[in-house]
């Protein structure tokens, strides 16, 4: 494979949300930095935004909410194990994130003063802004990455950050998926704002596209924190939404709930009282879903007809514009009848819960040199803006960090391991498809892996995952594109194993669904209220370890800290 050799002070790894906004603003604080954003599809249209984002569901802004309320908000919601200096990094910046987007020209939805309108769907606090035209969000992002003067590569898959001879980040290696081209980038720092894990779970669909998340959103960045020796937390606490039936998008309940809508049982009954995404609601999702109340649906065909209208605009122009064709196809009609949901496929990501690449509070990690932002980050509920506002702590950080360090050298025996493990797939003639060991993966994710969990389950799962670790050295690729699919079902692979590990390692079970432990069925705060830190030992292993919750900056009383657990519609006794 023919080498291209490049030198930068500074890669951003992933072009979708967190990425761009890094760039910008690392260009911002050093005009005179050598920045590159890099990603393997194109920045014009790419990441879990690709086609927009209908609203903001975190946004902090004075006279709706405070900081403090949001901070409080998120530790009730993530049972507690939060970093609040980190949490409250993003609710102090959002604001400012907001105005500047604005600015910038993001059309956020405002009532007839001028004030944004913000809407409540949260338990406690109100903080979800519409975006009526949302779906010009790229574009807007582009424009501002054009104005910088941010070097762009397109069609590089990142496969790897090589590390120094103190552990610091000295360059990135990955290749081109149209030309097959290895890369080695040269760098003082790196951002990996690569998004979800979404290709970990199997949708019920089986199609390996057909995910909640963002499918080109594979855990790579994950993968490639791992084995450059970062530190991962939580990474039991999985990410599982409520989604549309057979459709690979959010059943947003979320988006309509402040509009009348509400998630209802087969008898058209609310149960839930807060629609809010959080373990626990899922938890009391899946039991009205396996009880004789399901299935579970989302109910609109008691609004308005202007109120319907509204909730189509929304829905059907921006984020998932398919939505509508589906509900058409399928003869669904918001106005008649409530529309049948179900629960995704398992995740790793930040956005929607709290597991990720462990970062501070400046969006460092362990790894002196490496930062990470947005869903593939470690800091809970993040969404859209806490990707914006997380890019920008890590932009203006590791542009401090590259003025003060020079280029560390590179380790020869690492990058020849990683040529060689790009280049072997192409180099055979014959062998397995990437796609068959794929979904042998992610059918055994589900086998193995999908709440509630079991202990001997997991450990099963462990040992079919070791076979599959043996069938990747017979993954054949025909050409540079299949390379690409065979890179990405390694990173599947090691989120797989790293999420089995880590719910071995949490002998409890904490926030809800996502870490239902059928073994282990009770909370225990003695032992368990703490990180997990899982990160890859001397020889190439996982290794686990505890990690104490930082002093609350926030305190929070005893009513607020049960709040989640109190989602359930209560039922009124009966006439005697």
């Amino acid at each position: 494979m023919k080498q291209i050799d490049l030198e930068f002070d500074l890669v951003v790894i992933g072009g979708g949300t967190g990425g761009p906004m890094a760039a910008v603003k690392a260009k911002e604080r050093d005009p005179k930095l050598r920045v590159l954003l890099i990603d393997k599809a194109n920045v014009k249209r790419s990441g879990a935004i690709s086609m927009g984002m209908d609203g903001l569901n975190n946004a902090v802004i004075p006279g709706h909410a405070t900081p403090e309320q949001y901070v409080k908000e998120i530790t009730v919601a993530n049972d507690g194990i939060v970093d609040q200096e980190a949490v409250m990094a993003y609710a102090a910046h959002s604001f400012d994130m907001i105005q500047e987007l604005d600015r910038w020209g993001v059309k956020f939805e405002k009532d007839e003063t001028g004030d944004y309108s913000v809407r409540k769907v949260h338990h406690l606090g109100a903080y979800v802004l519409p975006m009526p035209e949302g779906h010009h969000m790229k574009r807007i992002l582009y424009r501002q990455l054009k104005r910088a003067r941010v070097e762009i590569t397109n069609r590089v898959v990142v496969t790897r950050v090589l590390t120094g001879p103190s552990g610091e980040v000295a360059a990135v290696m990955g290749f081109d998926c149209r030309t097959a081209e290895l890369y080695l980038i040269r760098t003082k720092a790196a951002v990996i704002c690569t998004g979800a894990a979404g290709r970990l779970g199997l949708p019920a669909s089986g199609y390996l596209m057909g995910t909640y998340e963002n499918p080109t959103n594979c855990g790579d960045g994950h993968a490639m924190a791992f084995h450059a020796g970062a530190d991962l937390a939580n990474l039991e606490c999985f990410q599982i939404n409520p989604l549309i039936k057979d459709y690979n998008g959010p059943a947003c309940a979320y988006v309509t709930g402040p509009l009348g809508g509400y998630t209802a049982n087969s008898r058209g009954e609310r149960f839930i009282e807060c629609d809010y995404w959080s373990g626990q609601m899922m938890q009391e999702f899946h039991n009205e879903l396996q009880s004789g109340n399901g299935p579970v649906f989302l109910k609109l065909d008691h609004l308005a007809e202007e109120t319907i209208r509204n909730i189509e605009t929304i829905l059907h122009t921006n984020e998932r514009p398919s939505r509508g064709r589906f509900h058409e196809r399928r003869g669904n009609d918001y106005r008649q009848e409530m529309v049948e949901m179900h629960i995704s496929e398992i995740g790793f990501c930040s956005g929607h819960s709290a597991s990720g690449i462990h970062v501070n509070a400046r969006g460092e990690t362990s790894v002196k040199g490496l930062y990470a932002a947005g869903d593939c980050a470690s800091v809970p509920h993040n969404y859209m803006l806490g990707a914006f506002v997380y890019g920008k702590h890590c932009g203006l950080n590791a542009a401090a960090y590259c003025a003060q360090v020079g280029h560390a050298a590179v380790d020869d025996e690492a990058h020849a391991a990683e040529a060689a493990r790009i280049a072997a797939p192409l180099s055979r003639s014959e062998g397995l498809t990437p796609w068959q060991v794929e979904y042998k993966t992610r059918r055994l994710v589900n086998d193995y892996l999908q709440p509630p969990k079991i202990t001997r389950k997991y450990q099963i799962g462990l040992r079919r995952f070791a076979e599959i670790r043996e069938d990747l050295q017979h993954v054949a690729a025909a050409n540079p594109h299949e390379l690409m699919r065979a890179m990405e079902a390694h990173s599947i692979l090691d989120c797989a194993e790293m999420a089995a590990h880590a719910s071995l390692f949490r002998t409890e079970s904490r926030w809800g669904l996502y870490h239902a432990r059928v073994d282990h069925p009770e909370r225990d705060d003695a032992e368990w209220f703490c990180h997990s830190l899982l990160w890859r030992d001397a020889k190439g292993e996982v290794a686990l370890r505890k990690k104490a919750v930082e002093p609350y900056i926030v305190p929070v009383d005893e009513e607020e800290r049960t709040a989640y657990q109190r989602l359930r519609v209560a039922k009124t006794a009966q006439a005697a």
